[in-house]
């Protein structure tokens, strides 16, 4: 009976957003509204009003929908990141920067929330030598340690290289099973990986406060999900995200409003353009443009 109603609700969802796509956003949250009837746990659907309702305005609202996704044993990154963002248009600093706090507990290399907590912290104003978060800055700069910096057997090195592991946060996710099932991954590199863990007080398999992100069963809407994880040298300058030119929040959520993703679609707007946009300044545009300069660029000139 489930499966019957979650196919119910596949259905819809995809209905609403063939709407959307049509610019009948209203006719679309009705659509997504049934969905949810059909199965109230629809985790795209749920998203996605989250999503529609910040866009509108009604902050509340949305706020409820992210939460829903939040605050169980299944944690959904992307909502959480949305949930924080509200919260700070909301001057709710303290709440954003738990959301992103948890976010950095389930992905400790996720920059974005990294940078939107600075902010949060800093519109609290709080000093960073705070216990708590000096014991979890600590911990994340570990986490982020590159395996290349440790002296590896060369099989060792190469194993992780092809698993496509990282960072010691990207090894730590892993059991021992799931290491050892790999082609030329055997005890001998098991036993150097673990003694390596031992000596930065970690194992592997190790559990944090939340659980990493589960699959969706469907994939969210395009605009919402996390970013591919691209080599940003391999792209022409005017087609990389806007993310590579390291943002403040403020000014983020001003491309954001705007719908801008790459420096391309940034250069097109006009300094008039980005003052336009709610809570963005001229301090903000003046880090816009000292960014795009830094690339031989410029916003585009008033008409």
């Amino acid at each position: 009976m489930t499966e019957v109603l979650t196919k119910t609700a596949d259905k819809l969802y995809q209905k609403g957003r063939d709407l959307e796509a049509k610019g009948l956003r209203s006719e679309a949250a009705d659509i997504y509204e049934k969905a949810l009837e059909e199965n109230p746990t629809h985790v795209p659907t749920i998203f996605r009003l989250g999503y529609m309702h910040a866009q509108r305005g009604d902050l509340n609202k949305a706020v409820g929908f992210y939460s829903s996704l939040t605050g169980g044993k299944e944690i959904y990154v992307q909502a959480l990141v949305n949930l924080g963002l509200l919260y700070e248009e909301l001057q709710q600093p303290e709440r954003a920067a738990e959301c992103f706090k948890k976010v950095l507990r389930c992905d400790p290399n996720h920059d974005r929330a990294a940078l939107y907590l600075k902010d949060a912290q800093a519109a609290l104003g709080q000093l960073y030598d705070d216990s708590h978060d000096k014991e979890l800055s600590r911990r994340l700069e570990i986490l982020r340690t590159p395996v290349t910096d440790f002296e590896l057997s060369v099989r060792s090195r190469n194993c992780l290289s092809k698993m496509n592991i990282r960072t010691l946060g990207d090894l730590v996710q892993k059991s021992e099973q799931e290491l050892l099932s790999y082609k030329n991954f055997g005890e001998t590199s098991l036993t150097e990986i673990k003694d390596l863990l031992v000596d930065k007080g970690l194992k592997l398999g190790q559990q944090f406060e939340e659980p990493l992100p589960p699959e969706f069963t469907q994939p969210l809407p395009e605009e919402e999900l996390e970013e591919e994880r691209v080599r940003p040298e391999d792209l022409p300058v005017t087609e990389r995200s806007i993310y590579e030119l390291g943002l403040s929040v403020r000014s983020q959520r001003c491309m954001e409003r705007l719908g801008i993703e790459t420096i391309g679609e940034l250069i097109q707007h006009t300094a008039e353009d980005l003052l336009s946009s709610k809570n963005f300044g001229k301090a903000s545009l003046t880090e816009v443009k000292d960014k795009l300069a830094h690339y031989g660029l410029s916003l585009k000139e008033s008409r």
